[in-house]
């Protein structure tokens, strides 16, 4: 699934994004592009628990 996120714009941001979705599914896989702050996100965990791990973190997602 894809995503983006208007406020990934570092490493750091990466890493909190990526800290996020993997408290929901440990095995995610993260691919993230911070300059066109896209997200790729490989993942069982259904879309509503990873956009709702996102907000929590202060990363809010639109559907890319």
């Amino acid at each position: 699934m894809q995503f983006h996120i208007e406020n990934m714009t570092c490493g750091g941001c990466v890493r909190g994004v990526t800290k996020a979705i993997q408290s929901v599914d440990p095995q995610a896989e993260v691919k993230a592009d911070p300059p066109t702050r896209k997200l790729e996100v490989a993942t069982s965990a259904s879309r509503e628990q990873i956009e709702a791990a996102l907000n929590d973190a202060g990363f809010p997602p639109k559907a890319a």
